[in-house]
């Protein structure tokens, strides 16, 4: 069974979102080693191979093979993983498979980012001279000029070349027999899932115009050009696209940042942002997309409910200045005076009488900061 299935890497918890990754031709898996175990933070990260690349086996394609016969493939790697609905990101090919499944399976894709890829790639004859060129001479020529192809002018990823070098030249020559006959411009408007397009600026394989394409003809699809990219951008500028994929992918960071400002107020979330250094950006991404995104965002408890244990646990732990910021929370929260002093009367029973004495004194200041005509 394991060898009808693409070869495949899982990272991050089972339990997370699943999100598949796909990579171009020629390359394997490895093309996502810079931005997957990132992206696995907060989803169940798949990444597969392309027949004949990396680990999977060649046969599970062959001559005139299609990008329908690839998604098949995806569906059944995400059927024997027990994932009914995923999240898919692509590079060049596998972002056609991609826009592929977001066609014709779109109860199965639940977010699409494509990445240097296109709707079509200029017509079928480059690719069946280079399938006919592979078939009669193997890969030595087509993988001498990859770098150029892939890469900005004096950068490359030893690892990327060497797979594709290994590659099967029959699976590869069927893969380009697949890029030949792509060509799925007349179904993007029927794309339902949030999609994110991500096109290097000096890719010269997929230019940006062609995601541009996409783009404008997908409904409520969103660009951005990474510059300095060429055609691999996860392997060349992996933080921006980590940016970009985490914003698409990674929703609650947006909502989560919302319901902050809700519970917190703009003021001390203003204060927070502009205090922002590279240093503490990722803490409060963090901060963001599990505390506020997730957490405060679960309607098995109510605001005034999670105020009240806020309170209680930052009198245990004597986080004074959280405590006070977290007094105006409770107020924003439908918490009156008196039910605020009612939790700390309970905290001096279980928490100490010091901790909830000290818990009074900067309660009492913050609510009569509230009610003086300046507050």
């Amino acid at each position: 069974m394991t060898d009808m299935l693409p070869h495949h890497r899982a990272e991050g918890a089972p339990s997370a979102p699943p999100l598949f990754l796909g990579s171009s031709l020629g390359t394997s898996y490895a093309l996502w080693d810079r931005v997957a175990p990132e992206l696995s933070a907060d989803h169940r990260v798949i990444r597969w191979d392309l027949p004949g690349h990396g680990g999977s086996a060649p046969g599970l394609i062959g001559p005139g093979a299609t990008v329908a016969d690839l998604a098949g493939l995806v569906l059944a790697l995400a059927d024997a993983l027990d994932v009914e609905r995923f999240a898919y990101a692509g590079v060049s090919l596998g972002g056609a498979v991609g826009l592929h499944l977001a066609v014709h399976h779109p109860e199965r894709i639940s977010s699409l980012a494509v990445l240097c890829s296109s709707a079509h790639f200029n017509g079928a004859r480059p690719w069946e001279e280079r399938a006919a060129l592979v078939r009669r001479e193997g890969l030595a020529p087509v993988a001498a000029t990859a770098e150029a192809r892939w890469f900005t002018d004096g950068f490359t990823v030893p690892r990327l070349v060497q797979d594709h070098h290994d590659a099967d030249p029959a699976a590869y020559a069927a893969c380009c027999d697949a890029l030949a006959a792509f060509d799925i411009r007349d179904g993007l408007a029927s794309i339902t899932a949030p999609t994110l397009l991500v096109a290097g600026r000096k890719d010269p394989a997929t230019p940006p115009a062609h995601l541009r394409e996409i783009a404008d003809a997908v409904p409520g699809a969103v660009l951005v050009e990474i510059p300095g990219a060429s055609h691999l951008a996860p392997a060349q500028c992996p933080k921006a696209v980590l940016t970009a994929l985490r914003a698409h992918f990674s929703g609650a960071s947006g909502y989560g940042m919302q319901v902050r400002r809700e519970v917190l107020g703009d003021a001390h979330v203003d204060r927070a942002q502009t205090r922002q250094t590279p240093f503490t950006a990722r803490f409060q991404d963090f901060i963001s997309r599990y505390a506020w995104g997730e957490i405060w965002t679960d309607p098995t408890l109510s605001r005034r409910e999670r105020s009240m244990i806020t309170l209680t646990a930052l009198v245990a732990h004597g986080h004074l200045d959280e405590l006070a910021m977290h007094v105006k929370a409770a107020r924003r929260n439908g918490l009156t005076p008196q039910e605020i002093g009612a939790v700390l009367l309970q905290t001096a029973v279980y928490c100490g009488v010091p901790a909830a004495n000290s818990a009074f004194a900067v309660a009492q200041r913050v609510l009569a900061e509230e009610d003086s005509p300046e507050g």
